[in-house]
């Protein structure tokens, strides 16, 4: 049976330029995004270079959480080895000033869909040999950033919550693995959403920022090694691996006993 990469976001930024490198790897791949005529450009494009190839492209909005189980299951007939859980939505303003209905859309992106996603993909796959699922969260997910409360607050949900979803699978044997992604400022439409602007020049925003041709790259050196976190250091703007950032009491005397 034919296996696939389930990318979300995958329509622009790093989840396209991923959906690119894993097709030169000769991998099956489900694109999913709003943008459903995106998709449909990148397929093609995929399919020039390679017609052996096999690209099911499915336009979704993920803040629709109410619809992300039926969704899941739209998918059943396809055995996926990794999600990619990429698409995620950003916002740069104070607190004070932030519309409802935006924080709402974020909080639903990032956090919601991205846990629903997981953990339906981890209750099918958890004990299939060589599957693993990638989360993307950010260096905001480690590091407070002055106007991206918000933002970075729903990306400490997504680094500890993966994080620790990987240690669970280790610590139950799993044969799954569970990663996370944290990109620096990567050159995307990002900042123009984040920021809701028309034009937004990275050059002018930030001392240091990556293509998103240069993160889906970090994300495939993630992809091939065994380490839990791929990250950028803010010291260097270099890409490095480790295996844990939180305390966590794995292993400890003082924790619930379960039965």
């Amino acid at each position: 049976m034919s296996k696939y990469v389930l990318i979300t976001g995958a329509s622009s930024g790093i989840g396209r330029e991923t959906a690119r490198k894993l097709a030169k790897r000769g991998k099956n791949l489900i694109l999913v995004a709003r943008r459903e005529e995106r998709l449909q450009e990148i397929k093609d494009e995929l399919l020039t270079e390679d017609p052996s190839l096999d690209v099911i492209v499915k336009g979704f909005d993920l803040t629709d959480t109410e619809g992300i189980k039926s969704f899941w299951d739209s998918l059943d007939e396809y055995n996926i080895e990794t999600l990619v859980n990429n698409a995620g939505a950003g916002m740069y303003s104070l607190i004070k000033d932030q519309e409802y209905e935006r924080v709402q859309s974020l909080l639903k992106l990032n956090v919601e869909a991205l846990v629903l996603l997981t953990t339906l993909f981890v209750q099918k796959y958890s004990e299939i040999e060589g599957t693993q699922v990638i989360n993307i969260s950010s260096a905001g997910g480690y590091t407070i950033v002055p106007t991206a409360i918000t933002y970075c607050a729903s990306k400490f949900f997504v680094s500890s919550f993966t994080e620790g979803l990987a240690l669970e699978l280790k610590e139950t044997g799993a044969k799954l693995q569970a990663k996370v992604l944290a990109p620096a400022a990567t050159k995307t439409e990002f900042g123009k959403v984040a920021n809701n602007v028309d034009e937004y020049d990275y050059d002018k925003a930030f001392p240091n920022h990556h293509s998103a041709e240069q993160v889906a790259s970090f994300l495939m050196e993630l992809y091939d090694h065994d380490a839990i976190i791929g990250y950028i250091s803010r010291d260097t703007f270099e890409f490095k691996m480790r295996d844990s950032f939180f305390d966590s009491s794995f292993g400890e005397g003082n924790n619930q006993k379960l039965k």
